[in-house]
């Protein structure tokens, strides 16, 4: 799993990250089931984007990777906050 590092791409995580929680927060239409695969879909657009709109198994790699682990952080850091506070 360690090798996956090399394909994060920290501004698209974060980009995702922030798209993910707004969703979540401000668009009550969107069921919580859906918000994984926007943030996926998005992340290989923005990791297209970054590499010059070259389409490549790494770009797509990369996208899927960071816009995945935004949902994965999220989730940590929502039970990180809960224990805090419980």
């Amino acid at each position: 799993m360690e090798f996956l590092n090399e394909f994060m791409m920290p501004a698209v995580f974060g980009i995702c990250l922030c798209t993910g929680y707004t969703i979540k927060k401000w668009i009550a239409d969107v069921d919580n089931k859906y918000i994984p695969g926007i943030v996926a879909a998005l992340g290989v657009f923005l990791s297209i984007w970054c590499s010059g709109w070259e389409i490549s198994p790494e770009a797509i790699l990369s996208g899927l990777i960071s816009g995945l682990s935004s949902t994965g952080m999220h989730q940590m850091f929502k039970q990180f906050i809960k224990d805090e506070t419980g």
